[in-house]
């Protein structure tokens, strides 16, 4: 199983966006997601975010707030990711070889072509007084075949 970070980084009501168009073979082709990538070496999920918000943006972050541990399941990878969010980040937003990055307004990136399950955490983060929470998705391609969380000592299964 790999193990990713992801982050949403929060200014003015907005989450800086990645449209990710720009790498080849790239299984998130297309879709907008937050910033973040794979674990190198013996380095922790923060410093990992850190790391990633830095080279895929040119922000320097601060303090982030671990929201959720996300497992994928699907038939070519198993993922684990850990969710941040950070609004303490300085420095000047460059461009991306990934793709194309954008402050979009918390209430439209639901319109953005995105994962299924993504919109499912971004809706748990939206609040910040949500718990920590565990959230599995399993897909079958682009289908989304199965969503369970765990949060507050409840288990409740969402498809």
């Amino acid at each position: 199983m790999i193990e990713t970070t992801l982050c949403y980084l929060e200014k003015d009501g907005a989450y800086l966006m990645l449209h990710r168009v720009k790498k080849k073979n790239d299984i998130n082709e297309g879709k907008w997601i937050g910033v973040g990538g794979k674990l190198e070496g013996r380095e922790s999920p923060e410093e990992c975010a850190k790391r990633e918000i830095f080279e895929e943006t040119g922000l320097t972050a601060g303090r982030l707030r671990m929201r959720a541990v996300i497992t994928f399941l699907s038939e070519k990878d198993d993922e684990r990711m850990y969710l941040f969010t950070c609004d303490d980040f300085s420095g000047t937003l460059k461009e991306c070889d990934e793709g194309d990055l954008a402050f979009i307004n918390k209430e439209e990136v639901y319109a953005l072509p995105s994962w299924e399950g993504d919109k499912i955490f971004l809706q748990k983060i939206a609040d910040p007084a949500q718990p920590f929470f565990s959230l599995l998705l399993e897909y079958e391609k682009d289908r989304l075949l199965r969503a369970e969380i765990y949060e507050d000592g409840i288990f409740t299964k969402l498809v």
